[in-house]
């Protein structure tokens, strides 16, 4: 069974499928989509292809859903996400505004990975793909500040995984227009229009983050310079932040 709640996970130890289951600047690009075959063993996506060199800093910035903060901040970090992982949004409670803080403070750039292996746990067997691509409808749509809004909105809204029923493109329309989004940009997420490019996107950020990890692939996971962090320790972020810059 896939956990549930509690304390953020050690690095590397985040949530994992189980076996049956602010403020500068923005880039959002698609790629295509990189097939491989996965297998999951003992609740752990683990693929043995995925897992081979370093992370690729090219791709990392092109499948971002979102990237925020200076290019000559202190530190970057990659954040990789589910938005149906109850430990996520545990994660998001926890540091997402001491993130923002420090973006806007010029001292961090964080680059936001949404991934979707999470779909088959929901409800409608594709929450996680429908709010990434909504996040990117956001994205492209908006200012990052009503980014960051809808990303929190999301884990504060955010359907029981195993649940009965789940968020529609039309709820999702209506959390993002709560949030400040456009008429364009709530028609974007109720006709699923980037539903596909976040796909893409999201199948290779997990390929990058497999690479960081020796293929094992959990949310939340944060990477800074290609390694994890352990962000169960709640000071994380200061340690990082008080660190000297690679």
């Amino acid at each position: 069974m896939s956990k549930q709640s509690g304390s953020i996970p050690k690095a590397g130890k985040g949530y994992q499928p189980s076996s049956t289951s602010s403020t500068l600047t923005y880039v959002l690009v698609g790629l295509a989509v990189v097939v491989i075959a996965g297998l999951v063993i003992g609740g752990v996506v683990w693929n043995s292809q995925r897992n081979k060199g370093g992370v690729d800093e090219k791709v990392l910035t092109e499948n971002a859903s979102l990237i925020v903060g200076a290019n000559d901040a202190g530190h970057t970090i990659d954040v990789f996400e589910d938005f149906m992982c109850p430990i996520c949004g545990s994660f998001e409670k926890q540091s997402g505004q001491a993130i923002v803080r420090a973006v806007d403070d010029g001292k961090l750039r964080v680059r936001f990975h949404m991934l979707n292996f999470l779909d088959s746990r929901s409800p409608s067997g594709d929450y996680s793909s429908r709010a990434a691509g909504a996040a990117q409808c956001v994205a492209t749509g908006e200012k990052p500040e009503v980014f960051l809004k809808f990303h929190s909105a999301l884990f504060a809204q955010q359907p029981q995984e195993g649940g009965t029923s789940d968020h529609s493109n039309a709820d999702l329309a209506k959390i993002a227009a709560d949030q400040g989004a456009s008429a364009a940009t709530q028609k974007c997420i109720a006709d699923g229009a980037k539903v596909s490019q976040a796909k893409q996107a999201a199948q290779a950020s997990e390929t990058q983050l497999a690479k960081a990890t020796g293929g094992q692939v959990g949310t939340p996971t944060v990477l800074s310079a290609g390694a994890p962090l352990d962000v169960s320790d709640p000071n994380w972020l200061s340690t990082l932040l008080s660190a000297k810059a690679d």
